[in-house]
């Protein structure tokens, strides 16, 4: 890995991933074991765990896949499910023991969600905070600016970290809301930035973790590589260039790619500062300039 002060979270074990989904298709243990293994050697810190609706349906196959990815790697594990019912089963089946007494992570919590902070009670776990949503006047709401995501983050914290739990802020990281380049009308990429910018000049949360889901800027784009390198690749780095001197310091993202930041004169790196730096149609049209260079 290229960027030292960056821990990946490994995000293969889901089955948004082709590949992934026919290993839970097959009850493939085997097949998943390998797949951890390869991340965790790839550098993989933490290893995310998304089985789908199955967790819902098979809480047994959810143990067994628990089980086996603890039986051949040591680094501990993210449960990614908005679901209580499936984060108990994780919760009470996760040995720390086996991860060198690290605690998982719970991904994520947000204020529509505020009763998974009682999974507290089984064992004490890291916790991804949604920066995305807020409750406003007793209804979720989606966060679209930079003020309003650092604000709910601001919120959820101090709630937290008066709940009576032995939670300090180095085990919060809050989720920037990184999303999709290829649909953004609305300026998310610019804000999730802002946010990062925002959460890392603000004294009180100094010591809270960022994270997003890197992959998800360039969904849709096609592929294509500029000055001898992948697009898409790029574009990713290009988030994490101006995001990681901000704080930025852990990332959802496949463990095996070529993560770096850009020089100043990296074209895509160019190419990206004008896409975000518009809104409506006009960065859409920008995205499509960038890919007639």
């Amino acid at each position: 890995m290229a960027i030292p002060e960056l821990s990946i979270i490994g995000e293969r074990i889901n089955p948004g991933f082709r590949s992934t989904k026919a290993m839970f298709d097959n009850s493939d243990i085997a097949a998943i074991q390998e797949l951890a293994i390869k991340q965790a050697d790839a550098g993989a810190v933490y290893l995310n765990i998304n089985i789908g609706t199955r967790a819902l349906d098979d809480p047994e196959f959810m143990n067994e896949v628990i089980d086996g990815i603890q039986a051949v790697v040591d680094i501990p594990l993210s449960f990614d499910f908005p679901n209580v019912a499936v984060q108990e089963i994780c919760l009470n089946k996760y040995d720390p023991a086996k991860a060198n007494g690290q605690p998982p992570i719970v991904n994520s919590i947000c204020e529509t969600r505020w009763d998974m902070l009682d999974l507290l009670k089984i064992q004490p776990f890291k916790i991804i905070l949604m920066s995305s949503e807020r409750v406003e006047d007793g209804v979720g709401v989606q966060n679209k600016t930079a003020p309003e995501m650092w604000e709910t983050t601001r919120r959820m914290t101090k709630a937290i970290l008066s709940a009576g739990y032995d939670i300090t802020l180095d085990d919060l990281i809050v989720d920037t809301a990184i999303g999709t380049l290829s649909s953004d009308t609305e300026g998310l990429t610019r804000a999730s930035l802002e946010t990062v910018n925002l959460i890392n000049q603000d004294p009180d949360l100094k010591g809270i973790h960022m994270s997003g889901g890197l992959s998800n800027l360039s969904v849709q784009l096609p592929s294509k590589e500029i000055d001898g390198a992948p697009m898409k690749l790029q574009l990713e780095n290009a988030y994490l260039t101006l995001a990681v001197p901000n704080g930025f310091d852990m990332v959802l993202a496949t463990p095996w790619r070529a993560y770096e930041l850009l020089p100043d004169e990296n074209t895509v790196l160019g190419h990206f500062k004008d896409i975000i730096a518009l809104g409506g149609t006009d960065a859409l049209r920008r995205v499509r300039k960038m890919y007639k260079t």
